[in-house]
């Protein structure tokens, strides 16, 4: 098949982010499976999950101190008789039914408060002395009780599908029973760098080759946005060995490859896919680093039969493909994952010392985020450019820099973007 021309389509960076989230908007639901409550930790939820009684269960108090009658107190101090004290897992045999006028129960935090007890009021404001105490802070209806059903009600909905569970969602199924849950399949997403100055991690490099970090890289990727790695033999600058990787890749729920879509004379990425009938959604964008990054989709194999592939050529630099891999390719991953649409959020810092650079591109430069409490600021970290990876591993964060700015002066705002 002789190779169609690829039109090239740089987009600025938010509308490829809105490329591809609108692709991952389309991307069907994935196939689901039970398994363990711990092992579904990281994973996307497949059912619903529902309270299996009121939550709380009983009116809870959320105060060590003691359960009143707010009427009672109306004149202050008040003197009342404490009839009992109640634990939290107290047995129901052990709770008061009622307090009459003038009496309280000593009461810890998440006990049940009995049925005519509309407050309690904190210890800090009592005075035991035997069998009675002295209260000396008036309450409102209500103070430090938590109604039954107050934050859910039985067969309400707790937890919704598409929902990535982290350790609160999973507290959450486990305090209404759930020890397995159903979860989607996780997509496999093939891994591929090219090119003939790449050689294995064990092997010893010459002296103008490297090493293929930016497999692993991406491994640790997709892992974290819940994908399954799959690793595939480095693909040399040779157009048909370089389809056949691709066509293998393509067998995958996702392809990421890295170096070759470039200007350069053995950039075959492009030329490759194009032969082979790929749809090109954009061919670069207005960011650094990663500008040549490309978007698209091809048949999963040849002779193209549908359903297609999506794939990401991303820049053979290892920072450039760090930083597209988690602005374009992650949301696509987290929709072959089953997980529900999620915009881009940035975090904002004071900066800390001047920044001073071209404008056309916005930018993601590698940062330290620093500072206490509210008091965070940010500061670029000195790098060589987009293949220095022993600066951006002193980084945890990138600087958001906008592509209309060449100054931003020390002690503005800017947004960050955490690794």
């Amino acid at each position: 098949m002789s190779a169609l021309p690829v039109q090239s389509t740089v987009l600025t960076f938010e509308d490829a982010r809105r490329v591809v989230e609108n692709h991952g908007a389309r991307i069907p639901l994935p196939g689901m499976e039970t398994v363990d409550l711990l092992d579904a930790a990281g994973r996307v939820l497949a059912e619903p999950v529902l309270a299996d009684r009121d939550i709380p269960p009983f009116p809870r108090s959320t105060r060590d101190g003691y359960a009143v009658r707010s009427a009672d107190l109306t004149n202050l101090p008040a003197m009342l008789d404490v009839i009992a004290e109640i634990r939290a897992g107290e047995k129901l045999e052990a709770i008061p039914s009622s307090l009459g006028p003038g009496q309280t129960a000593s009461i810890m935090t998440g006990a049940p408060v009995p049925c005519n007890a509309d407050a309690v009021v904190m210890v800090e404001y009592s005075s035991r002395q035997g069998s009675r105490v002295e209260i000396t802070r008036k309450v409102t209806r209500g103070e430090n009780v938590v109604p039954r059903g107050a934050e859910a009600a039985q067969g309400s909905g707790l937890l919704n599908p598409g929902l990535r569970l982290n350790e609160v969602a999973v507290a959450l199924a486990a305090s209404v029973g759930k020890s397995r849950l159903e979860v989607y399949r996780r997509p496999r997403v093939a891994v591929l760098t090219t090119g003939d100055e790449i050689v294995e991690v064990k092997a010893s490099p010459g002296p103008t080759q490297i090493r293929n970090s930016n497999c692993y890289s991406l491994a640790v990727q997709v892992r974290r946005a819940g994908g399954l790695a799959v690793l595939l033999p480095i693909a040399p600058d040779e157009p048909r060995a370089l389809q056949r990787l691709i066509e293998k890749g393509l067998e995958s729920d996702l392809l990421v490859m890295t170096g070759g879509v470039s200007m350069g004379r053995y950039d075959l990425v492009e030329q490759v896919l194009s032969e082979m009938a790929a749809e090109f959604f954009f061919t670069g964008a207005k960011i650094q680093p990663g500008r040549p990054v490309v978007f698209g989709r091809c048949p999963a194999g040849v002779p193209a039969e549908p359903p297609a592939t999506y794939f990401f050529g991303l820049p053979g630099n290892p920072i450039s493909t760090m930083v597209t891999f988690e602005l374009f390719a992650r949301p696509i991953l987290a929709a072959l994952a089953g997980q529900s649409p999620e915009r881009l959020a940035f975090l904002h810092a004071r900066l800390k010392r001047e920044i001073r650079i071209k404008t056309g591109l916005k930018r993601f430069l590698p940062g330290v985020l620093s500072g206490q409490f509210e008091n965070s600021e940010v500061e670029l970290v000195a790098w060589q450019g987009s293949g220095d990876i022993a600066a951006t591993a002193r980084a945890n964060c990138y600087a958001v820099i906008p592509a209309d700015r060449e100054m931003i002066a020390a002690g503005e705002w800017v947004a960050v973007l955490p690794r």
